[in-house]
């Protein structure tokens, strides 16, 4: 059987790397494939990450894990899980093709526990880099990925 489908975890990332802090979810998909993490199975969503749905739905998984640049006000680099219901509220949809919160509810249709993980962004404008503040935060929840669990210490909003 092919890992993907032993895998029952997913790690979707989202983001566009041409726009300086949103590349962080392409950075971590990155390094997972460099670098794989048992058990999860990794879907880089980019711009359009509702593209992954279908895959998604034939790994069946238990968990789906979406990590994203957020803009949530706090101090570049700092990470949150992210409520579904705040999502909508958020600004995160200008580089992405649909709102994330229409993502995370179709996910629940059919995965027991989906959780967004917003890292916060200090810029995102074309052709920037990405901060140090911000690659920092994708090296901590990559370091996570082994040991995960709903309460990880990343506080909520």
């Amino acid at each position: 059987m092919s890992r993907q489908i032993m895998s029952r975890q997913i790690l979707l990332t989202v983001g566009n790397t041409m726009m300086g802090d949103d590349g962080a979810g392409p950075l971590l998909a990155k390094r997972c494939l460099e670098q794989p993490i048992d058990r999860w199975e990794v879907l880089e969503g980019g711009t359009m990450p509702e593209d992954t749905l279908h895959r998604i739905r034939h790994i069946k998984p238990e968990r789906v894990l979406v990590v994203d640049a957020a803009d949530f006000g706090e101090k570049a680099g700092e990470i949150r899980i992210i409520d579904p219901d705040t999502i909508a509220e958020m600004f995160m949809v200008s580089t992405h093709s649909l709102p994330l919160n229409f993502l995370i509810d179709e996910l629940k249709t059919f995965v027991p526990h989906v959780t967004f993980i917003g890292i916060q962004p200090a810029i995102v404008a074309f052709a920037a880099p990405m901060t140090d503040m911000v690659k920092d935060a994708v090296d901590t929840i990559y370091q996570s990925l082994p040991k995960w669990h709903d309460d990880m210490d990343f506080g909520h909003c």
